[in-house]
């Protein structure tokens, strides 16, 4: 998932109005009446909403910054701009250029309506994946269910708009007539209505259909990440479909967690391993690892094994494993164990207590 600052070019300390000034760059680029039938410019134009809604936001960006793209898991989306058609977020933004409609600056001062239909709605869907499948990447199968144009299905004129998928509204006032378009409510835009709808399909003409659709997994993933995939996601009548986006979220394992691009671990050891140091096998993402324990090991300390992270998206390089030293306090000791401890003991009370300040 690209960087929200990256998509609208601009650094994290900027102001309030140079992410305004970089959306409306961006805005008016890839806008869709400036590129019809572009889908690339569309999906282009889309993330660049998305990164405006997020940084526009100052509560938003805050939690942005501390946390990335995982800020927003679980809320429909980064900023929920993923299931919005472009009026959506025409609406969404209407006074961002000091307009009703943020683009009709743009186009001769006159308001942006939608006279092409819509395409189909967008899909959500969320896939589990283990640390191993993020390490090694990978290929996963799931079930979706979209919606498709029955067979069969017949269309005739829309009767409110005479095929326009436009409405003109005439207002008089003092200052003469006042002309307003907007999308037909009757057939949103399309030009026409559903006549005869075959058996099996909805009022709207649609079937429901279960796909089985192979997801790449990146190397590198993680929580609140996504990708998309272009039509796959329900279809209008007219057959386009919108896009399917696949949400990854990561499996809780038995042994590890995970911070950033590294791999916790913790890990008990006997105290004569502390006292006289050892060499253990650790278990990694995808195997085993030689650890050495330092003579004097202080409980609480962290070691680093380099390299057995989790890599970065794209990147062949490697976070690393960090293993933090915990002692364990045997509850039940063998006689000989005891013996020893008591011997130990002896020695140690003849010794200067320390005391230290306690630190938070």
């Amino acid at each position: 998932m690209s960087d929200f600052y990256d998509i609208l070019g601009i650094s994290k300390s900027a102001s309030a109005t140079e992410i305004k000034r970089a959306y409306r760059k961006i805005a008016m680029k890839y806008h869709p009446d400036r590129n019809p039938d572009n889908k690339e410019a569309e999906k282009k134009f889309k993330k660049a909403a998305e990164a405006y809604s997020v940084l526009s936001d100052d509560a938003k960006r805050r939690q942005y910054d501390q946390f990335g793209h995982s800020a927003f898991n679980g809320m429909g989306g980064q900023s929920g701009f993923n299931s919005m058609n472009m009026d959506d977020i025409f609406n969404q933004f209407g006074d961002i250029f000091g307009g009703n409609n943020p683009f009709e600056s743009f186009f001769g001062g006159q308001a942006r309506t939608s006279s092409k239909p819509r395409s189909g709605t967008d899909l959500k869907v969320k896939i589990t994946v283990s640390y191993k499948d993020i390490v090694n990447g990978g290929e996963k199968k799931i079930k979706v269910k979209r919606l498709k144009r029955a067979e069969g299905l017949t269309f005739k004129t829309c009767p409110m708009c005479g095929g326009s998928g436009q409405v003109t509204k005439v207002t008089n006032s003092f200052l003469g007539q006042m002309r307003s378009t907007s999308i037909c409510p009757q057939c949103k835009g399309y030009g026409k209505v559903v006549d005869k709808v075959p058996p099996g399909a909805n009022r709207d003409g649609m079937n429901s259909v279960e796909e089985i659709i192979k997801i790449k997994i990146p190397t590198g993933v993680e929580d609140g990440n996504y990708m998309s995939l272009d039509r796959q996601g329900n279809e209008d009548i007219n057959g386009q479909a919108g896009d399917l986006y696949v949400f990854f979220e990561e499996e809780n394992h038995e042994y590890f967690s995970r911070y950033g691009n590294d791999v916790l671990l913790q890990v008990v050891i006997g105290y004569s391993q502390t006292v006289f140091g050892d060499k253990i096998d650790i278990p990694t993402i995808n195997g085993t690892a030689k650890l050495k324990i330092p003579a004097g090991i202080q409980p609480g300390q962290i070691l680093r094994v380099k390299g057995k992270g989790f890599p970065l998206i794209g990147k062949s390089r490697r976070g690393d494993q960090l293993v933090k030293i915990q002692i364990e306090v045997p509850s039940k000791m063998s006689k000989n164990e005891k013996s020893l401890t008591e011997d130990l003991l002896k020695v140690q009370k003849g010794k200067q207590i320390k005391f230290q300040r306690f630190e938070d």
